[in-house]
């Protein structure tokens, strides 16, 4: 059914229709109920690309998961815990608030273009990026052109000494190098000097803020850095049970380790288990993130949280403001994270 039908149907005219569609004041109540009435028998849905071409929202934020680096596994985001929370808790922040979500994947650097794709196509209001930097610009020049765009896992600071004129760029983290810190701090009260790093991606904020924090902690406390026990596992699994799995074979082991995230700490424990080496009596771990699988395996682990769901949070709060006009600028907030002590930690 058309909007001339309804109008029809309603004895009024196509401009009415549109009128009390976009819930204009200037419509009589009796004829506002009128319409309305014929829309709800009739089960009427306006034409989203009308309105959009009208200029009115649609009412769509895109959430953009960068997912370049994991190129062997073709499940990226349905084996990813990590990921998986961003977009439950995206989903249900913005349905909340009246909005829907469309995810979309980015795969390769090609994919890119899609995104400058779905906001010139005015599919989306606006749109959450999670992941690499590599491509920050291209997300920035998007914004420029007045779609804003919320940015997670990006270095706010940067991005604001160079950018500090865009007014739709919003930026929401977690203070990951103080909780990579705490983590580390943790492990040497435990008595341990010979700890271990699973690396995560360097070219993620949150992957060199716990990498840089891990070493600088080791440096306050005078204690060495053995390369053996540094193993790059990139926030992959199959790339952390490579890495760790050469240390196994290398017969040689620290006392404890710090994982850039739960995922590769895991790994590494399922690895252990099979190999008969003991966590927390041969070897200690501690992890990131408190992704939910944390707490139900066995040993429980211990982990640093992220206030993912509060971080999603504000990025869509943000956003839609943003996109309703209500608020324009630069933004940006980053959240504390919290120690969560469980049973993979014991005393050298």
């Amino acid at each position: 059914m058309k909007s001339e039908e309804i109008a029809k149907i309603a004895g009024v005219s196509r401009s009415t229709v549109s009128r009390v569609i976009n819930n204009y004041s200037n419509v009589p109540e009796d004829t506002k109920k009128k319409v309305l009435e014929v829309i709800s028998k009739y089960n009427y849905q306006p034409n989203t690309s009308a309105r959009v071409l009208a200029g009115k929202q649609n009412d769509t934020i895109g959430l953009f998961i960068v997912s370049i680096a994991d190129t062997d596994n073709p499940n990226r985001l349905y084996n990813n815990n990590y990921f998986t929370q961003f977009v439950d808790a995206a989903v249900e922040c913005a349905n909340a608030r009246g909005f829907y979500v469309l995810v979309n994947i980015i795969y390769c650097e090609n994919d890119y273009n899609k995104v400058s794709e779905i906001f010139l196509q005015k599919r989306i209001d606006g749109g959450i990026v999670i992941g690499t930097e590599r491509e920050a610009d291209v997300l920035i020049n998007v914004s420029k052109r007045g779609f804003p765009v919320a940015l997670i896992d990006y270095d706010a600071e940067e991005i604001k000494r160079n950018k500090s004129d865009n007014n739709n760029l919003i930026v929401i983290g977690s203070n990951d190098y103080e909780g990579a810190a705490q983590a580390v701090e943790y492990l040497i009260s435990l008595g341990h000097k010979d700890i271990g790093l699973l690396a995560g991606r360097l070219s993620t904020y949150s992957g060199r803020q716990r990498y840089e924090a891990f070493f600088d902690t080791l440096k306050k406390h005078g204690l060495e850095v053995d390369k053996d026990f540094i193993l790059h596992g990139d926030f992959i699994k199959s790339k952390t049970a490579d890495e760790v799995k050469k240390m196994i074979q290398k017969g040689k082991f620290p006392s404890a380790i710090f994982s850039s995230n739960d995922d590769m700490a895991i790994t590494a424990m399922d690895l252990f288990k099979e190999n008969n080496i003991k966590v927390p009596e041969d070897i200690s771990i501690i992890g990131f993130d408190n992704i939910p699988l944390s707490s139900l395996i066995r040993p429980a682990l211990s982990t640093v949280s992220t206030p993912v769901y509060d971080i999603v949070d504000k990025a869509v709060t943000e956003l839609i403001a943003n996109i309703k006009r209500n608020k324009k600028g630069f933004f940006s907030y980053s959240y504390d994270t919290k120690m969560i002590l469980r049973e993979t930690c014991s005393r050298k």
